[in-house]
């Protein structure tokens, strides 16, 4: 959250056309000043039209004053602020990372992670982000593979947390031990794997759960419906174009295709994309004659 609570915005986003239209003009501003509580909400509300966000948005301020009733805004070391956002999320309120149902899509729905206080690492994350930033206190999300974590520092000093897991303190050998679980025995840290991840691509990273997991249910259909969605507030990806165009062309619309890959070629800046999206052109112009 990178701006004041809006409850009265969020909860217009029970109406379809002011979540999409929300989620659009963030795709032209700077990603700092990206509303990272809000855009999730809007994402949520788009796959739940039936759904008033009262209550959630309700209980998102609640959290953010159970924390403030609990920890002072100054004073605390991050193992001290970890421990005040775990103790309000995690023990007051029953926040759990969903082990036993790990791919349900509702672990990436914000209102559905509310709803059942169950969710993914990243949807936690995101919870955590809210509360630090509720606080004024510096937070931010960590891209690291295989699993979502969040980094809370106070000028030099930094801890690594999984939200995930409660809020557990994640050092270094942690660390190494998840690379090697993800990359391989021989895999070993390197900076990028620290590096923090923007707004955009935090709520990029949430909706990629959602599209791998209709695409592996076979759901291209509303895997489509979930590029498209992320489009709104990336619409300068080169990667979202072509998917967008492979989902296109395999759900029957080589026309929609051809129009999305012809925007990767633009934002393609490294040219990783320019053989597979002519390929694929040519194939699909050859169905259209």
């Amino acid at each position: 959250m990178t701006g004041p609570f809006d409850a009265d915005a969020y909860c217009a986003f029970a109406d379809p056309d002011a979540a999409e239209a929300w989620l659009k003009a963030l795709g032209g501003v700077p990603d700092d000043t990206i509303d990272l509580t809000g855009a999730c909400l809007a994402l949520g509300a788009l796959e739940r039209p039936w759904q008033s966000l009262d209550r959630e948005v309700g209980h998102l301020r609640r959290l953010a004053e159970d924390l403030r009733g609990a920890a002072p805004v100054a004073g605390l070391p991050p193992a001290g602020r970890a421990e005040a956002i775990a103790g309000v999320l995690h023990d007051r309120h029953d926040y759990r990372g969903d082990r036993e149902s790990y791919d349900d899509l509702r672990n990436a729905n914000l209102l559905a992670v509310i709803e059942r206080r169950r969710g993914l690492p990243i949807a936690l994350s995101i919870l955590w982000l809210h509360l630090a930033r509720a606080m004024g206190w510096p937070a931010e999300g960590v891209n690291f593979p295989g699993h979502f974590l969040v980094r809370l520092s106070d000028g030099p000093e930094r801890l690594m947390v999984d939200p995930f897991d409660g809020g557990r303190t994640v050092g270094t050998e942690g660390l190494r031990a998840l690379i090697k679980l993800v990359e391989g025995d021989d895999a070993e840290l390197k900076p990028h794997h620290y590096a923090p991840a923007s707004n955009r691509d935090i709520l990029l990273r949430l909706q990629n759960n959602i599209k791998l997991r209709q695409i592996q249910a076979g759901r291209l259909d509303d895997a489509r419906t979930t590029v498209e969605r992320m489009l709104l507030y990336a619409p300068d990806r080169a990667a979202l174009w072509h998917a967008l165009g492979v989902l296109n062309a395999e759900t029957g619309r080589p026309k929609a295709a051809l129009d999305a890959l012809g925007k990767v070629a633009g934002l393609d800046d490294t040219g990783a994309w320019q053989r597979q999206v002519a390929r694929l052109m040519q194939q699909l112009r050859r169905r259209l004659n």
